[in-house]
């Protein structure tokens, strides 16, 4: 057994959260053990809660087709979200709720060990460049500890606003780059210091 199978299983069992009660199915995540590229978005939709899959939906149909535009099937990145329980009526995750689930994405990262992992909306955004607003740093990146964490906007956020698209679809073409220029790229500064000054860069 695979450690992220054993890690689905003890995912599955997670009773920590109220919405734990509610689900369908958990949506742990899904996708290749070595996975150069590790997407992470929100919390699971209703389609994700049903088949127990993430990026399933519209958003995850539109998901599947911008990693074709750079010539990516899902089956070759890791597709995770914040939490891994549907909140009720879609709400968005609440701070308990993502906290409860850190641990389990906290495995999942190191279990992968992404080189780059691109952030879907703003509550994994959050995690990884705190306090910025997303309208203002999508496209850009940021290299900690030998992980490149690039920020882009949720696919969803283009069907409901389809001026977005153009972003997102200019976004992710920047990513094979990444990827080809990730032993080149600088650190980030000290941890301390983020607060002051995030070094940001075009990807």
């Amino acid at each position: 057994m695979s450690a992220l199978t054993e890690l689905y299983r003890e995912i599955a069992s997670c009773q920590k959260c109220e919405i734990a009660r509610l689900r369908t199915r958990v949506v742990p995540g899904e996708g290749a053990e070595n996975a150069a590229i590790m997407f992470i978005g929100e919390a699971p939709g209703w389609h994700e809660d049903q088949q127990g899959r993430p990026f399933v939906g519209p958003a995850g149909q539109y998901l599947d087709r911008l990693l074709a535009s750079i010539k990516l099937k899902r089956e070759q990145v890791y597709i995770a979200n914040v939490i891994k329980c549907r909140p009720p009526n879609n709400r968005d995750p609440l701070p308990t709720e993502i906290d409860n689930c850190r641990p389990w994405l906290d495995r999942q990262i190191e279990i992968i060990r992404p080189k780059i992992i691109v952030t879907l909306g703003r509550y994994s955004m959050a995690r990884y460049f705190p306090g910025k607003s997303i309208s203002k740093i999508h496209g850009t990146a940021v290299k900690r500890d030998g992980v490149i964490y690039f920020a882009m906007y949720h696919p969803a956020a283009a069907l409901h606003q389809q001026s977005l698209k153009r972003d997102i679809e200019a976004d992710i073409l920047k990513l094979p780059r990444l990827l080809a220029e990730a032993s080149q790229i600088p650190e980030a500064r000290p941890q301390s210091e983020e607060g002051k000054q995030l070094n940001l860069f075009e990807g």
